[in-house]
């Protein structure tokens, strides 16, 4: 998959929500999403243990505001409510997720399930939210083609 793929896909509110990343892709993505306006975030979760370090993670990388809670429901108002970084549309990257997979799976498949449930929130807007996923193991979508 091309730069120009993405770019004409991540337009596709129906087909936003989570997705694996392709292999290779994270510079194209985010560069397709910038050339769109829209707000890009690259979250690396290589060192992260837990929950908490989950949490911690994205708020930071997206610049949470200093009510976020640190609680999954915290971050779902979070990512339903970007006011802090207005946009046409939102791509999330999370980088190097199977360390975390593997020691927090529970914790790691809720956080998935918050996104899901986010994108489909925002879709409800007309607004494509998009996560990618890093990682190797199964259960979550293979990317659409464009169209």
């Amino acid at each position: 998959m091309t730069f120009n793929h993405f770019k004409a896909l991540l337009g596709s509110v129906a087909q936003a929500g989570v997705y694996h990343q392709p292999h290779g892709a994270a510079d194209d993505l985010q560069r397709a999403a910038e050339a769109d306006g829209y707000a890009a975030f690259r979250i690396d979760l290589k060192s992260v243990m837990d929950k908490d370090g989950l949490l911690a993670a994205i708020a930071q990388a997206m610049g949470f505001p200093d009510w976020f809670g640190h609680n999954w429901d915290a971050l779902a108002d979070c990512l339903t409510d970007l006011d802090w970084h207005e946009a046409p549309g939102y791509v999330v990257l999370l980088e190097h997720c199977d360390g975390i997979h593997g020691r927090a799976e529970g914790d790691f498949v809720t956080f998935l399930q918050v996104f899901s449930r986010s994108a489909e929130a925002w879709r409800q807007q007309n607004i494509p939210f998009w996560c990618f996923v890093d990682m190797q193991a199964d259960g979550i979508g293979w990317l659409p083609t464009a169209g």
